[in-house]
């Protein structure tokens, strides 16, 4: 037996069987005493492996999702005897299972009690301090989103879609579960109290073991498969999403020797190949003029001395341009008696007075709506001005709801 579980391809094909056992209605027990052998030094990547593969030959992200919670129960020994990955602050994965500490202690020394106590009671300030404590529990959406909008991203880049589809699915259960105790408590009545119990109970065991699987299979399979400049990226973009119950207290400086030479390297060549790169992606110029060309509304940008440096051509304009307005000072592409106006805006973006003016004026069946930014650089210098024109028409003429594709 232990010969042909030392064959990679066997081994993974009986480790599939387990799952599928578990999806025919056997015991945890039942698989785990048929397929000790097998389940005894199984790694965080090979169980995500496993359900990936099991995906790919057609059982449903759904079906995975529904007992993913007992595939960890069959190989939780086996997973919490490997040795965790080492962590510094500021790293994400630190941070994320500092997050997953905050979140512990607060379930253990704050939910749990008010629980508790609202069972016993049920009185209006037992129920004020459990819908506080569940309010402060939806800090986790934070916590959620990072992991999905920025770490499962770069695992699906390496062909890790099965596991990242299937966490993402219970995370909304989570959500979900939060959102709708939040409302029975909001509308309480005596009728309501067992099935908030029920509701409560789930919700934290459901949360307690997304912590598992996340610490125990999602981070350590992470680790052994993302580069360090793409955990300096999730680093990088994780304040704009937010943190759960606590924050960074410092930011993760990696030794990354000739890391600019690279860099200016990558760049060079994506110039060289018609890219440009941007703080949120890289384009080449064709895609650029082609987004700006089908934008809802037309812009054109002014430069920091008044001259007209670019604007789009999307199929209706509202206000006719020629390439030939390209390098003209923006005061002589209006009417004198409106030129104090331009003047007198361009004055005020300039000294800081404003950042942006809004006009709107009818125009035969247009409602037209002009609107002018005031566009600076991180150091808040005044690089020129955009304008920004829509006919509104339309929008304002909506009712109701569209929530099907026409």
């Amino acid at each position: 037996m232990s010969e042909l579980i030392n064959n990679r391809e066997h081994r993974q094909e009986l480790l599939k069987e387990v799952i599928r056992e578990l999806h025919k209605g056997k015991s945890v027990d039942e698989v785990k005493q048929k397929f000790k052998d097998v389940i005894d030094g199984i790694t965080h990547t090979e169980l995500s492996q496993i359900e990936q593969e099991l995906m790919n030959e057609g059982l449903s992200v759904k079906e995975i999702q529904r007992l993913c919670d007992v595939h960890a129960a069959v190989f939780r020994e086996s997973l919490e005897q490997l040795k965790k990955p080492e962590t510094i602050p500021g790293h994400p994965v630190h941070t994320f299972k500092e997050e997953n500490r905050a979140i512990e202690k607060h379930i253990n020394e704050n939910l749990r009690p008010t629980l508790e106590d609202f069972k016993r009671n049920g009185t209006q300030e037992s129920i004020s301090k459990l819908l506080g404590n569940i309010n402060l529990l939806m800090d986790i959406d934070k916590h959620y989103s990072r992991k999905e909008n920025l770490l499962f991203p770069y695992l699906e880049k390496y062909g890790i879609t099965g596991p990242p589809s299937v966490m993402w699915g219970v995370d909304d259960e989570i959500r979900e579960l939060l959102k709708s105790t939040i409302g029975d408590l909001k509308e309480y009545n005596e009728s309501k109290k067992g099935a908030i119990e029920d509701k409560l109970n789930k919700l934290i065991n459901k949360i307690i073991e997304m912590i598992f699987k996340e610490e125990n299979i999602l981070l350590p399979m992470a680790l052994d498969t993302l580069t360090e400049d793409e955990w300096v990226n999730i680093m990088d973009e994780s304040d704009e999403i937010g943190y759960c119950l606590i924050s960074p207290e410092s930011k993760w400086k990696p030794k990354r020797e000739s890391l600019k030479a690279k860099e200016e390297g990558k760049l060079a060549n994506d110039a060289q190949h018609g890219y440009i790169k941007f703080d949120t992606g890289v384009l080449k110029v064709e895609e650029i003029g082609a987004i700006f060309d089908n934008l809802p509304f037309d812009v054109t940008f002014v430069d920091k001395d008044d001259v007209v440096r670019y604007f789009s051509n999307g199929k209706d304009r509202i206000f006719a341009r020629t390439k030939a307005v390209i390098g003209r000072k923006v005061q002589y592409c209006h009417p004198p008696a409106s030129v104090h106006v331009v003047e007198e805006l361009l004055r005020d973006f300039k000294s800081g007075k404003k950042s942006h003016e809004d006009f709107w004026i009818k125009m035969g069946n247009k409602y037209v709506y002009i609107r002018y930014f005031a566009v600076r650089d991180k150091d808040g210098e005044y690089l020129g001005t955009l304008e920004v024109t829509q006919d509104i028409g339309p929008i304002k003429a909506l009712e109701g709801e569209k929530r099907l594709m026409s």
